[in-house]
């Protein structure tokens, strides 16, 4: 539909560069094939699917055993899921969903937080708002960070201090949001280049 490179910035569906500045600064910081927790947090409002279905996908061809923990309601498109999970198989990872959030935390070695609303609420957004407040446990603080091993905490940015993630965890040690942010430069740098022909 186009005669030249046309790049998402994003959709409803999928954040492209998101996804890949989230799998550069894993392979920055971790180096190595790692079980990777996209885990649900409450937020004040339902928000898209795009950044946690981007990110499945990103570590899915990074080769991680990717564990997608939520709440029952707030499931992920099942066709990202397929795609993600035969993209994992043929990058020697793997894809699951766990509702048990600390089972899915032990063991870690990246914690990556992101609210997303239930689609079955789409359209509704009395009962979607409702929803996504209904479970402040699921906030991402200390005692779910000592459940991983050495894990890191990432998020896309911004974020709800103190209700996404506590303030101990953002601005601990863990925290390698700021690493995060920095890598969507270099991602859609590097992007742009491919599109344009250009190697270095």
């Amino acid at each position: 539909a186009s005669s030249v490179p046309v790049l998402s910035l994003e959709s409803a569906m999928d954040h492209p560069h998101q996804g890949l500045a989230d799998a550069l600064t894993v392979r920055r910081k971790i180096g190595e094939k790692a079980k990777v927790v996209v885990t649900w947090a409450p937020h004040v409002k339902p928000l898209p699917l795009a950044v946690p279905h981007a990110a499945v996908l990103a570590f899915a061809h990074e080769g991680h055993d990717v564990v997608v923990a939520h709440p029952e309601g707030f499931d992920l498109d099942e066709g990202v899921l397929s795609a993600a999970g035969n993209i994992a198989r043929g990058s020697g990872g793997s894809v699951s969903v766990s509702h048990d959030r600390n089972a899915a935390l032990a063991g870690a070695r990246v914690v990556y937080a992101k609210s997303w609303g239930a689609r079955g609420h789409y359209g509704a957004p009395e009962q979607a708002a409702e929803a996504v407040q209904s479970h402040p446990d699921w906030i991402v603080d200390g005692p779910a960070m000592d459940r991983t091993y050495e894990g890191i905490f990432l998020h896309c940015l911004p974020v709800r201090r103190g209700v996404v993630v506590a303030d101990e965890v953002l601005d601990g040690p863990a925290s390698v949001v700021i690493d995060q942010a920095a890598a969507r430069l270099d991602v859609q740098k590097a992007t742009l280049c491919r599109a344009m022909g250009v190697t270095a």
